[in-house]
């Protein structure tokens, strides 16, 4: 029975209210971190708000003004034009083909970079070898080195190979390109991990692919949502790679959206080019919704540990 029990109720009163201080709701560190987060909040969503009112209205409605009020009357003609109709160049299909080019050159090379990078960081974090810390410089120095640097020998390697201008070719450049970054975030994410779990398998008899498909794999899918994310964010969105590398029935979703943008032939279409630029990033948009808790814990594990 605990002393508390003893004290009568008369004397509970006359002593006052115990325990922790209740906090205020509105007090003025709340107000300023509350007002702050919707000012910023405000700041990010108001042109997603205006993509969204602007696609849904008829272009009489769009002459008359005021972007910010929402549709007298909703429509959706101008996403079905935008998917299936709009102008890209010498095809009038839309958004469609640019879609399924988008599909074929980001799922292969989203998944056979993630594969390889897996693996390097994972020797270099746990199987050390000669050269090892030399290695890992030169992907670091790889992650930052300005792409366009690189264009022209690569427009030559695959012109030699006789892959320039096709979706092959195309992935391999995004599957390299990716390479640097992703290692790195493996590697430091191995790192991060428990070195006694590897001893103890090591111990066991354990060998290379044993250990990486038993036990790194199973423990790593916050730096695979991570590297998956920024994989699919990074050539999803790719206008320069696009445009250089591949041939115009190749484009992606991103080279189409521009051609639909700047077209100079006929009337201005906000409301198609509205819809059209939310299809466009639809996907990176559902993925970060999707498994954002997971991006956090990863990029927060992968980046404190070098």
């Amino acid at each position: 029975m605990k002393l508390s029990d003893h004290i009568s109720p008369e004397k509970r009163l006359r002593e006052g209210p115990q325990g922790a201080k209740p906090k205020r709701v509105f007090s003025s560190r709340n107000i300023m971190l509350y007002g702050i987060l919707f000012v910023a909040a405000a700041y990010y969503l108001l042109p997603l708000y205006v993509m969204v009112v602007t696609s849904l209205k008829g272009m009489p409605e769009i002459r008359m003004g005021n972007i910010f009020s929402p549709p007298m009357e909703i429509t959706f003609e101008p996403w079905v034009k935008a998917w299936s109709e709009a102008c890209t160049g010498l095809n009038c299909d839309g958004l469609s083909r640019g879609f399924w080019n988008s599909v074929r050159i980001t799922l292969p090379s989203m998944v056979i970079s993630i594969l390889i990078a897996s693996v390097s960081g994972y020797s270099l974090a746990n199987w050390r070898f000669k050269g090892a810390n030399l290695f890992f410089a030169v992907l670091v120095v790889g992650a930052f080195i300005p792409y366009q640097v690189m264009i022209y020998p690569i427009v030559i390697i695959l012109r030699e190979v006789g892959i320039y201008g096709s979706l092959s070719g195309l992935v391999i450049v995004h599957t390299i390109f990716g390479m640097p970054i992703l290692t790195l975030l493996f590697r430091n994410y191995f790192s991060s991990l428990p070195e006694e779990l590897f001893k103890a398998a090591r111990v066991d008899g354990a060998g290379f692919w044993q250990i990486y498909f038993r036990i790194m794999l199973p423990m790593s899918l916050p730096i695979f949502v991570v590297a998956m994310i920024l994989q699919v964010t990074g050539i999803w969105n790719d206008f320069l790679f696009g445009v250089v590398f591949t041939r115009p029935e190749y484009y992606p979703m991103t080279v189409q959206l521009n051609n639909i943008v700047n077209s100079v032939q006929g009337v201005k279409e906000y409301n198609v080019n509205m819809a059209a630029t939310i299809l466009t990033g639809a996907v990176p948009l559902i993925i970060y919704f999707v498994s954002g808790r997971l991006f956090v814990r990863g990029i927060a594990a992968g980046a404190v540990k070098g």
